[in-house]
Formats: structure tokens, C-alpha cells, sequence
């Protein structure tokens, strides 16, 4: 070796360019692009020299967490070299990953260099926020100076403590470890509990659970984990609440802790069971934490399941809720706790991102990466030891551990040699199918037939995953039979002998992550005993598959002509996706005195994870007013295609869709005079979009087509958005609007600057006949874009603006609007107005103060406040989806 290289993670923080800072970006979070400089981290080296004193020319890596150190001679094999780094740390804010300073602490991990890891070629990684450094085994030695109102807890070894003026000195000692990690804090919350398997030094929280209760159950779990994996190398394991919090129990587990559902004991013993496997396998298995994780998380979330097996087998995942009367209904609230495995590793299934076992950590949409993976390998472990059962995987788990823990360079395929080793069935499936693909596992009973002393069955592979697949026979309730089939291809028929079943059920234990199991079952009571009854039930709840679910929620929507809209919402979305899905919202209008609401139809088909990923077929129905006493309602079939590129983390979609929009209107004789256009109308309408959601860097565009009996038009809208490394912002914005042929004489259909007629009724207008009020001021952006209301905005033969805004300081914005639109037989028009935005929530809430425009400085007219205009978004959907965007 000529060049060597080291692990500089501390680094990550130092600027806005790093892999960190992009990371962030991905996942709608700018506050490393707009941090201070104060709050940053970076490492400043001073000198790097070698043997001799000499000094070594060294680099980063491009930009990266990456130093490489070039040597004066070349390494051979089986020398070795002693290099002298003198370098400074400056640690970063903690409120970017909660490691650094807290203003009354420190959080360190990964904050020193280490040697990167050489494995058939240098494993380089940037630091993601991923907890994943991946450092061989190493032995440290720190020697640490803090001050003396702060304690200290760490996974290392102390000695040499000692106390001086103003201070404190303590040497830090990893033998064989990881990264040392230490929390220093002001006050002293770890405590040390010494029991007949490790010594466990932990803070974890727990207010109503006393510390010789929490000391029983810490013994317990440590038993278990010796039992379990084996002996423990080092002289002490750290279990801090900053860890769990770090990689917390994701679920109910998350509610605040005056509703937390859960015993305290069993509270307390899961959230230490899962932050103290992690941290056990983590100090002792060298595994490629960037490339493998699967392994560890096989085991860590196997023991868990098995945990709660073992010693809660009667707990449910909804826990004391499961008893109440309301809640004991759903099904939710029957199902064991271990069941939460199988239901959220099926969430990012069904919405077809899910990704294989092998995929990189860094690779992981952030909902696979944080729960979704973790979990499916854990069900996988699950899935493997019901199918080989006597214990054979507990077993395999111990000798991996013994044969494996403290060793260099510890990979996946010396967990499937010691699986292999235990198996005594071929269990090729699991790795070649389970772990490394992304395919779904479904079977169904397709036929079913029985005679006196047996039942024969045809068992169907729905999607051609070669996987073992487990029948239960039940009678009543409790099982009788139990069999495994293997090597179903397409279909396979199978007799067993007749043991008083009277239900034949596929994965009755649920211990496999089937894509669905509503058709898992048979009855062999006839054919109408067959069919799933009906179950209405109050609010979203679980899939169950011995039901056709039908869901109700009382819903309550708003427009100034309807008023506020009381109804029932009746629908079959369950938590997980399915494909077919319907929700029908009657609604009554007390100011109409009659029926309003809406009722869809929706299908999608997935095809891919990439490229054409899906297709969604729907049809759509709504009726309200749009002026006392006037309804529209419309009816609109529409089919849409949607592409993704091959990058599951990148946040670009692409979708073509085609619809015809029926509207029908029916209109008050009051107003009769004042609509010049038939009531009735039908639009074709073709619109492909691309959208690029970065919150650096903003890119989206759509090209519209819409024909129908009395016009044919083509609309062109493109908006860029750009955070600077200034922190300046710049919104960009630009339309263009063509008519192909106009027949009508009305500017209902015509191109708006500032406030569309929106005939599509695609707009949440409050109110969006006014002309004048409040209700006049809603702005929603579209077409042209304008806040200022210009006289004559209207265009019949073209229009083309331009919109632009940068913030003057913080959420304060300046704009400015230009455009050209013409009618028929009319000259063009220059049309302008500029203003002040205050960008509150981009898209969501925003208010515009016109200033200057066509009409002169707005800001002296009269009636001033009339003509300030807002932007808001009370659906909740929407507004759900502003949170929940960075996790899929």
C-alpha cells in the first residue's frame, strides 16, 4: 500500500456540500444548509508524520469524510507503520443528529479518526447520519480532560481518574472495541448495575417503575441475552435513553407516556431489550454495518420477537386499549404484540417501495431504513425457525456469535455457513429469495375438497416466490393440524388426512410476511359459510382477513355557500395499501338544506419498483354549489401513469394522466342572466407532469391539453426554486397559455392572471364565485399567477407570465410579476405587480401585500386591506403529507 486512509467524521458537519448536507436535503431538512458557522463541526489537522518525525502529504477526499495519507515508502504485506496525527476537533451542534454539544453537554460518537477498513479494496463511507462506521477491531486508549460539573458515561473502560482544580482526568481504554462513545452531562443519571451475567451501565427512563424493579428486570434481560447469544467480552455494556431514542421502539411505543398502553414492566424491559441488543451486537460482531446490517438486525429483531414469545406470549400490541369497550373491537386491538412486525414491514410493501434485505444502508428509503427492514429480517429469522424447527436457529445464533464475536472481518456468508450448518432442510430459499430479492411472498387455497378420512387442496403461488408456506387446520378456533409445503412453483395439489377441521387456513401464526391474506382461507362447512361477512366499524383499523371491512368517520368539510358540511365518510382503507379502493363522503348542506359530498373509485396496478411503476385507474363523482342555490357536480373516469427513477431516494416523479371531466350545473333563476355559458359541459383533458420535491433545489413542470366542443387549448407551467449557499432563496416561475381554436364569446373558459374561473373545479376554493370580500382574497397559484387584481384579466387567444420572489430576511419575501396576455381582435398587453410575500409554510399558508403595479403604488389606494391576498390549506391530508414526506 502506497496511500492509506481514515474515517473523518466529524467532518460531515463542516460545510453545506457534504454527503451529510445532501442527505438532509433528501429528506426536507435544511438545517445544516443554514446553520452558523459556530454550529458546525470540522476537523482542522495540523500535522500528520510517520516513523521517522517526517511529515506525510495527506488529503480529504474530494469532499468527503474521507482522509487519505500518502506513505514516503510502500507497505508490503505484513509490515506494519506507526503515523502521528496532531489534529483539533470542533465539535458540532447536537440538534443536527444529537451528537456534539447540547449547550449542556456533550454526545460523542464517531467525533475521532480511525483507520477506514481494507477488505479486498478500501470500504470508504461518508457519514449519512446512519450510525453505521464501519471500523475494524481496534484497541483505544484516550486520555480525557473535562470539567468537574459534568459526569460521565461511556462504553469504555475508566482508570487513572482523578480530580484537579476545575477539572477532571480520566484514561478511557477499549480493548478489541469500536468507537468510544461518551455522554457527558450535568447531572448524574447512569446508573451501574452489576449482575450475574454483565455489568450494565444505563439512564434509561421510567417514572413510575423503581429502580429495584428496573434492576429484577435488567437481570432478567441480561439472562436472557447470555442464554440467548453467549458471554458478554467486555467488562461493561452502556445502555443510555440517548441510544433508544437514537433507534427507538417505533408504534404504539411512541405515544406520549401519560397514554402509553403498556405495563411499566414490560414497558421498561422491551425498550432496554432492544437498545441493549443493539448495543451488545454492535460491540462485539465487526460485521459491514453499510453493507450487511441485515445480519445483525436478523438477530437483534429475532431475539426480540422471541423475547416477548418466551415471557409476554398473551401481550397485546395495543395493550391495557385492547379491554376498553370501543377499542376492543378493532382488530388492531386483537392482535398480539409481535404481530407489529409483520404489519409495518408491510406498510412500504404495499406501497411498492419496499427494498431487499442486501440493499445498502445508505440506499434505504428512510422508512425501510429505520423500521421496515429491521423488522422483516427479524420475521425472516421467525419464518426460518418455525420452518426448521427443534430450535435449530437458536442454536446457529450462539455458534455465530461464539465462532464470530471480536473477529476481523466477520461477513453475511459466515451467518448462512453456520445457518446451513444446523439446517437439516435446504433453506437456499431464504437467502436467494427472502433476503436478497424484493419479491412478494402470496399463496392461496384455490380449491378445496374433502371426503370422510381426508381434504385435498390446491394450493396456489400468486406470485412465483419459491418459499415454503404453512397450512393450519382449525377447528372452531384452535388448531389441530399443521403442515408445510414446499416447491409450489404456479400450483401444487396436496391431500392431508381429515383430523375434525372444519377451516383450512395458509399462515395462521402470521410468522410469514405474506403480501395479503384475505384469501388464506377456506371453510369446509359449504359454500355460503364461505363468504366473509360484512364488519362496519367506526374509524381506520388493520386489515382483517376474515372480513369484508367497511369503514365510518364522521367528516366535516367548508365553502361559504354550503357552510360548514357535516357527513359520514364510508370507505374500505384499511392501514395498509390495497389495490381496490373505494370512499363515498355524503355530506348535508344546512344552508342548501340538501346532500352534497363525493365519492371515488380508485384501482392501482404496480408494475415495477422503476421506470412505469404503476398505473391508476378511477372514477370520481362530486356534487356542491358554487352560488346560492346553484349545484355543479361532476363525474370524471381517468386513468394516470406514473415513473420514478432508479434511485428509490431521490424525490422525482413523473406522471401522464388522461381524463374527461362531465360537468353539470344546475343554476339559480336569480342569476340566471349572469352565467354566459351552457350549464353543461365535457373536457378532455391530457396533463404530463415532472416534479423533482428537493428543498434545495426545486424543479417541477407540466405541459396541459384540454379539447372539448367549444375550445381546444395547450397550457405550459414550469417553477424552480433554488436555496443558495447564502441562504438566499430564489422562486422562479413561468406560464404560457395558448387557445388552438375558441368558439365561445364568455371569459369563463379563458386564461386568467390572477384568479382562475377554475371551470375544472379543480381549486379548494372557500368561496370561488366572489368577486369582493374576504373569501375574493384566497390566491391559489395558477395560470398566471398574479396577486395583484389587475382590470381586464382575462386572455382568450394567449398569455405568457413570468413570477419571481426572494426573501429579504427570513420567511419575508419580495415579489415580482410580469406577462403579456392578448385577446382576440385586441393588442397585447404588458401587465405587471410586485409586493410583499411572507412565505410562512411554502404552498400551505402565505399572505401577499401588493405594493406596486398596473394600477399605481396599490399600498396608498383605499380599502388597502382588501386587496392583500392569502394562501391556505385546511385539508388534512394534505397537511399530514407535509410531515410525512421524508419518510417515503
Amino acid at each position: 500500500m502506497s496511500t492509506l486512509y481514515f474515517n473523518d467524521w466529524n467532518h460531515a458537519y463542516a460545510n453545506k456540500n457534504t454527503a451529510l448536507a445532501k442527505r438532509f436535503a433528501e429528506e426536507f431538512n435544511r438545517s445544516l444548509h443554514l446553520a452558523k458557522d459556530k454550529e458546525r463541526g470540522y476537523t482542522e489537522i495540523k500535522t500528520i508524520v510517520g516513523n521517522d518525525y517526517s511529515g506525510l502529504d495527506w488529503k480529504r477526499v474530494e469532499n468527503r469524510d474521507v482522509i487519505a495519507v500518502k506513505l514516503e515508502q510502500v507497505l508490503e504485506p505484513g509490515q506494519s507503520i506507526q503515523l502521528f496525527f496532531t489534529y483539533t476537533v470542533h465539535l458540532p451542534s447536537a440538534k443536527f443528529t444529537t451528537y456534539g454539544f447540547t449547550g449542556q453537554g456533550y454526545n460523542l460518537k464517531d467525533w475521532y479518526l480511525t483507520p477506514a477498513v481494507f477488505n479486498e479494496g478500501w470500504l470508504l463511507y461518508d457519514n449519512v447520519n446512519l450510525d453505521d462506521l464501519y471500523t475494524d477491531v481496534t484497541n483505544t486508549s484516550i486520555n480525557l480532560k473535562y470539567p468537574d460539573k459534568l459526569f460521565l458515561a461511556t462504553n469504555y473502560d475508566e482508570s487513572n481518574t482523578t480530580k484537579f482544580p476545575r477539572g477532571q482526568y480520566v484514561t478511557l481504554t477499549g480493548k478489541n472495541r469500536k468507537s468510544c462513545e461518551i455522554i457527558l452531562s450535568p447531572f448524574k443519571r447512569f446508573t451501574k448495575h452489576v449482575t450475574g451475567h454483565l455489568t450494565v451501565t444505563s439512564d434509561l427512563e421510567s417514572n413510575k417503575y423503581d429502580e429495584i424493579s428496573q434492576g429484577i428486570s435488567i437481570n432478567k434481560v441480561s439472562q436472557f441475552l447470555e442464554e440467548n447469544l453467549g458471554e458478554y467480552p467486555h467488562d461493561n455494556l452502556l445502555v443510555s435513553e440517548f441510544a433508544y431514542n437514537k433507534a427507538p421502539l417505533y408504534g404504539i411505543n411512541q405515544l406520549p407516556s401519560f397514554i402509553r398502553p403498556y405495563d411499566e414492566r414490560f414497558q421498561f424491559e422491551m425498550k432496554f431489550l432492544k437498545t441493549a441488543i443493539n448495543s451488545f451486537l454492535k460491540e462485539t460482531l465487526f460485521l459491514d454495518p453499510r453493507q450487511e446490517r441485515w445480519v445483525s438486525d436478523a438477530i437483534a429483531y429475532y431475539l426480540m420477537i422471541k423475547y416477548v414469545e418466551d415471557h409476554y406470549p398473551k401481550q397485546k400490541l395495543a395493550g391495557k386499549l385492547s379491554k376498553i369497550w370501543g377499542i376492543k373491537g378493532f382488530h388492531l386491538a386483537q392482535m398480539d404484540f409481535n404481530e407489529q412486525y409483520a404489519l409495518l414491514s408491510m406498510l412500504p410493501v404495499r406501497k411498492n417501495i419496499d427494498q431487499a434485505l442486501t440493499v445498502r444502508n445508505d440506499s434505504l428509503i428512510k422508512f425501510n431504513q429505520k423500521i421496515a427492514n429491521g423488522y422483516k429480517a427479524g420475521l425472516g429469522m421467525s419464518y426460518l425457525s418455525e420452518y426448521l424447527g427443534d430450535k435449530k436457529v437458536d442454536s446457529s445464533i450462539i455458534e455465530f456469535y461464539k465462532n464470530h464475536r471480536l473477529t476481523s472481518k466477520v461477513n453475511a456468508l459466515d451467518f448462512r455457513k453456520t445457518l446451513e450448518q444446523f439446517a437439516d432442510k435446504d433453506i437456499k430459499w431464504f437467502f436467494d429469495e427472502y433476503v436478497t430479492t424484493d419479491k412478494k411472498i402470496d399463496f392461496k387455497i384455490k380449491n378445496i375438497n374433502k371426503t370422510e378420512d381426508s381434504i385435498t387442496l390446491v394450493l396456489k403461488n400468486k406470485r412465483g416466490t419459491n418459499v415454503p408456506i404453512s397450512l393450519f387446520g382449525l377447528q372452531k378456533d384452535s388448531v389441530v393440524s399443521q403442515y408445510w409445503f414446499t416447491d409450489i412453483d404456479t400450483t401444487k395439489t396436496v391431500t392431508i388426512p381429515r383430523n375434525g377441521e372444519d377451516r383450512m387456513v395458509l399462515n395462521y401464526d402470521q410468522k410469514i410476511p405474506e403480501f395479503n391474506q384475505r384469501d388464506n382461507w377456506k371453510t369446509l362447512n359449504g359454500f355460503f359459510s364461505s363468504n366473509k361477512k360484512l364488519k362496519f366499524q367506526f374509524f381506520k383499523d388493520t386489515e382483517d382477513p376474515y372480513y369484508n371491512q367497511v369503514f365510518y368517520v364522521p367528516i366535516a368539510n367548508f365553502n361559504i355557500y354550503d357552510g360548514i358540511t357535516p357527513g359520514m365518510r364510508i370507505y374500505n382503507k384499511t392501514f395498509l395499501e390495497r389495490p381496490f379502493q373505494y370512499d363515498i363522503s355524503p355530506t348535508y348542506s344546512f344552508l342548501e338544506r340538501t346532500l352534497v359530498g363525493k365519492a371515488t373509485m380508485h384501482y392501482r396496478k404496480y408494475h415495477q419498483k422503476t421506470g412505469l411503476y404503476v398505473t391508476n385507474y378511477s372514477i370520481t363523482g362530486s356534487t356542491s354549489h358554487f352560488q346560492v342555490n346553484s349545484r355543479f357536480s361532476t363525474l370524471t373516469p381517468a386513468v394516470s401513469f406514473g415513473w420514478r427513477p432508479n434511485d428509490l431516494l431521490s424525490n422525482r416523479r413523473q406522471s401522464l394522466l388522461f381524463r374527461y371531466r362531465n360537468v353539470f350545473r344546475s343554476i339559480d333563476d336569480n342569476i340566471a342572466d349572469q352565467i354566459d355559458t351552457d350549464p353543461d359541459y365535457s373536457v378532455m383533458n391530457v396533463r404530463f407532469i415532472d416534479v423533482d420535491n428537493n428543498i434545495l433545489n426545486y424543479n417541477s413542470w407540466f405541459l396541459d391539453a384540454q379539447h372539448s366542443s367549444d375550445f381546444t387549448k395547450l397550457a405550459f407551467e414550469m417553477e424552480y426554486r433554488k436555496l443558495f449557499q447564502s441562504n438566499r432563496q430564489l422562486n422562479l416561475r413561468l406560464f404560457a397559455g395558448k387557445f388552438l381554436r375558441n368558439k365561445t364569446d364568455s371569459d369563463f373558459f379563458s386564461f386568467a392572471l390572477d384568479r382562475p374561473t377554475d371551470y375544472m373545479f379543480d381549486l379548494s376554493y372557500l368561496g370561488r364565485s366572489e368577486s369582493s370580500g374576504l373569501y375574493s382574497q384566497q390566491i391559489i397559484i395558477s395560470e398566471g399567477g398574479f396577486k395583484s387584481k389587475l382590470e381586464n384579466p382575462f386572455a382568450n387567444d394567449w398569455m405568457i407570465t413570468a413570477n419571481a420572489s426572494t426573501n429579504i430576511w427570513r420567511w419575508i419575501e419580495a415579489y415580482g410579476d410580469v406577462g403579456y396576455l392578448k385577446n382576440k381582435g385586441e393588442d397585447a398587453r404588458f401587465v405587471y405587480d410586485s409586493g410583499i410575500r411572507l412565505n410562512l409554510v411554502t404552498d400551505y399558508f402565505e399572505l401577499y401585500f401588493p405594493v406596486y403595479s398596473n394600477r399605481g403604488w396599490e399600498i396608498a389606494q383605499n380599502n388597502y386591506e382588501e386587496r392583500i391576498r392569502f394562501v391556505v390549506t385546511i385539508s388534512p391530508k394534505t397537511l399530514i403529507g407535509l410531515f410525512t414526506r421524508k419518510w417515503f
